[in-house]
């Protein structure tokens, strides 16, 4: 039923879930690598081609405007045998002006150029002697479009100026081939990276969705329910704590259950006997007085162990809510003193011996009421679970960082097997016998919760040949231990 109502559950939209979310940034993520591969070696190669091409441009003008450098200067027919006897430079154009920038040469032939003036930033920059470094290239189109102009000078003269221009097709080409190849082996990585994240955020998502899904099925009641989730990282680790938590909670709620069984039972059995009593004196009218009055008095015993019931439960649920509670020094001499008093009286009415022996000064953190509380109600098992001529002795000494309380009496004692047993709610070794001496079964539970609420703990011991032994442990202030 759970499960159904589990299934029945909105689910989270798709574009708000886990698996989105991861299977985004992992997109994310190989979206930046990508830009950065088709961008970072793309843009190194433009600049070793542009590297390249200024050392050789700039190179090849200087070689041309040494050979035409000379006393004779600039003329168009000079420059024009210079520049066959040179060959073919390669060059896409080649222009030679002279120092006023009128056109002497042009391998371009545009028609009207020679004898006019070229305006070409390259040129004018190298006329006015800025250096021989007046470069500049582009790339566009898949084409490298690179400019050189350097002087033509003699004797630190300049007579006019050299222009190369070059188109390179080829490695504009190559460029382009990188690019493409880029470009397939992006398509190919974003392909895998999208099935590899939504492999593995499917993986991670659906392992956090059964863990989802179990909190959901124990938060409808089902505590058994239990989640397996393989691996050894942190959600392996999330689920084996799960478990935990569950295990805890399953136990939690079947000693709650239990606990709630057993106080309404009871509850149920004085609230009967009352019942029971007061419906035999109303349906019987001609009943003696001295019966009325024994009945009286059973229903005032059923209304005394009805309202030590209730008292034993609202101690173990004020113990239960756990509240802060700062223990002090307490004197245990004399708290057990007065254990000791209030208990003398029911000694005597079932002959039993009450002796106490404690340690001079002894202290232990706690609070006094809370003391008294322990002290109290283990005494008082101690009388009313003994035989008669028998003792109970109290005894409190220090040991260690802590103070040992023994009360240990000659009774009637506790079988090995329900040893452990005795501090559990509202378990009797002798049902029979701790109703006749009106137990509730809560007492030995009340002294080992508190116990715990300061830090200290409980043990019950068989003694040989007869009896049993409660040994508490509370913690002495720390300037006792310390000493």
């Amino acid at each position: 039923m759970a499960e159904n109502k589990v299934l029945e559950m909105k689910k989270v939209p798709l574009w708000r879930s886990l698996q989105t979310k991861y299977a985004l940034t992992y997109l994310a993520v190989i979206a930046a690598v990508l830009l950065l591969m088709n961008t970072y070696p793309v843009i190194v190669s433009q600049d070793m081609v542009f590297k390249s091409k200024q050392t050789s441009l700039q190179s090849q003008a200087t070689v041309i405007a040494s050979a035409l450098a000379g006393p004779d200067g600039l003329n168009q027919e000079g420059v024009s045998r210079v520049m066959e006897v040179l060959g073919d430079t390669g060059l896409s154009r080649v222009l030679v002006t002279d120092a006023s920038c009128v056109v002497l040469y042009d391998t371009a032939q545009v028609s009207g150029a020679l004898g006019r003036y070229a305006l070409i930033p390259e040129l004018t920059a190298a006329l006015k002697g800025r250096g021989n470094d007046e470069f500049r290239s582009d790339y566009g189109e898949g084409t490298f479009h690179s400019r050189a102009a350097v002087p033509v000078t003699y004797r630190g003269m300049v007579l006019g100026a050299v222009y190369v221009d070059d188109y390179d097709a080829e490695q504009g080409s190559f460029l382009v081939g990188i690019q493409q190849t880029l470009r397939t082996v992006s398509f190919v990585i974003v392909g895998v990276a999208m099935a590899m994240s939504l492999i593995f955020s499917k993986a991670l998502t659906s392992r956090m969705g059964k863990l989802l899904g179990a909190i959901r099925i124990v938060r409808e009641g089902e505590y058994s329910h239990r989640v397996q989730v393989e691996g050894r990282d942190e959600m392996s680790q999330m689920a084996q704590e799960f478990n935990a938590l569950t295990d805890r909670l399953q136990t939690t709620e079947e000693v709650r259950r239990r606990f709630v069984s057993d106080a309404s039972h009871e509850l149920k059995t004085p609230l009967a006997s009352i019942r029971l009593l007061t419906d035999s004196i109303l349906q019987n009218g001609s009943m003696d007085p001295d019966t009325i009055q024994e009945f009286v008095g059973d229903i005032g015993e059923e209304a005394g162990r009805l309202q030590r019931i209730t008292e034993h439960l609202l101690a173990l649920t004020r113990l239960d809510a756990a509240k802060t509670v700062e223990p002090h020094p307490v004197d245990v001499g004399e708290v057990a003193g007065r254990v000791e008093h209030m208990l003398e009286p029911l000694a005597r009415a079932v002959d039993v011996e009450l002796t106490l022996s404690v340690e001079e000064d002894l202290q232990v953190l706690c609070t006094r009421d809370d003391l008294y509380q322990i002290l109290f109600n283990l005494a008082e098992n101690a009388i009313k679970y003994n035989l008669p001529g028998g003792r109970v002795s109290l005894e409190a000494h220090s040991q260690g960082t802590v103070a040992l309380i023994t009360v240990a009496d000659t009774g009637v004692g506790i079988p090995e097997e329900d040893i452990d047993k005795v501090f559990d709610r509202f378990y009797r070794v002798d049902k029979a016998r701790s109703r006749a001496a009106g137990g509730t079964g809560l007492g030995l539970s009340i002294v080992r919760d508190t116990a715990r609420r300061h830090g200290g703990e409980v043990e019950a011991q068989r003694r040989e040949p007869e009896g049993t032994r409660f040994i508490v442990t509370l913690p002495l202030p720390r300037e006792e231990a310390a000493e």
